[in-house]
Parts: structure tokens; C-alpha cells; sequence
């Protein structure tokens, strides 16, 4: 693999075509979207399952359902995003993966961290938290950063 250190970090020379960033940021943010509602429509079959599971249980089980949404996402995230595709269905769909800078693979847990402090980010800075996309190189947000991660266009 050929690569390069700018600014202290190695990057494959695949990093380095500016062509790879064309869109990306409008292409993030409907690959949320889609991603959103796929956890959304995968919920429901596990809330199913706690329902029953609570009615099993006495009540116990819906506890459970303080945790289902969270739980979801992060099993979506995990083998989606942590998958060899680097891309969660949203991303394959709109055409971007995810990227580690040194050229190494995103494994499930580099996933999760990295949707965790995505919505960590959200929840303390608000939606401000993606104005760093607008002067970032790369259009790296804040957790891409932290992360040492860039989200390209897959077909580039």
C-alpha cells in the first residue's frame, strides 16, 4: 500500500485525491437519514421480543425497553460499519465508507466509538459539532478527528 505522512498522520495515496471528498458531506447526512430508519424499522421486531419477554417475566422484562433503541443501533453499527465494507447500508447506498488514516481496516469497536461520539458531540455541542466539517481538511467532523478517521467516497 502506498502511503504518506501529512501533518503527522499516514495516509494512503487513496486519501489523498481530492476527488474522493466531492460530496461527501450531503452524502453523510442522507446516509444518517437512511440509517436512522433502518434502525427505526429494526426496532420494532426487538420490541416485539420485549414485550413478550416482559409479559414472561412479570414486568421485569420491559426494562428493557429503556436500552432497546441504543442496543439497535449499536449492533447495526457494529456490523455494518465494523464490516469489510467500512459502511453502514446508508453509506453503501449513497456511495462513501469509512476510513482509518494510517490505511489499517475499522473494526466494531472503532465503529461504535465513533457513532458514540458522534452522538456525545450532539448531545454537549449540538448540531454545531458538523461546522467542523466546514473548515476541517478533508471535510472531517470533530469525532473523525478525535478518531483519526475520514469518510470518502467509495467509488473514487
Amino acid at each position: 500500500m502506498n502511503a504518506r505522512v501529512l501533518d503527522g498522520e499516514i495516509i494512503s495515496s487513496r486519501l489523498d485525491d481530492v476527488r474522493a471528498y466531492d460530496g461527501v458531506r450531503t452524502r453523510r447526512v442522507l446516509a444518517f437519514i437512511i440509517d436512522y430508519c433502518i434502525v427505526a424499522l429494526l426496532t420494532i421486531p426487538f420490541a416485539i421480543l420485549v414485550f413478550f419477554l416482559g409479559i414472561l417475566t412479570l414486568g421485569l422484562g420491559w426494562m428493557l425497553f429503556s436500552v432497546l433503541v441504543p442496543a439497535v443501533a449499536i449492533l447495526y453499527i457494529w456490523n455494518t460499519l465494523g464490516s469489510a465494507d467500512q459502511a453502514t447500508t446508508g453509506m453503501k447506498m449513497m456511495g462513501i465508507r469509512l476510513d482509518r488514516l494510517d490505511g489499517t481496516r475499522i473494526d466494531g469497536l472503532t465503529a461504535v466509538v465513533h457513532s458514540v461520539l458522534f452522538w456525545a458531540g450532539n448531545v454537549i455541542l449540538t448540531p454545531l459539532v458538523l461546522l467542523v466539517s466546514l473548515f476541517a481538511d478533508r471535510k472531517r467532523t470533530l469525532h473523525d478527528l478525535l478518531l483519526g478517521t475520514v469518510v470518502s467516497r467509495s467509488d473514487r
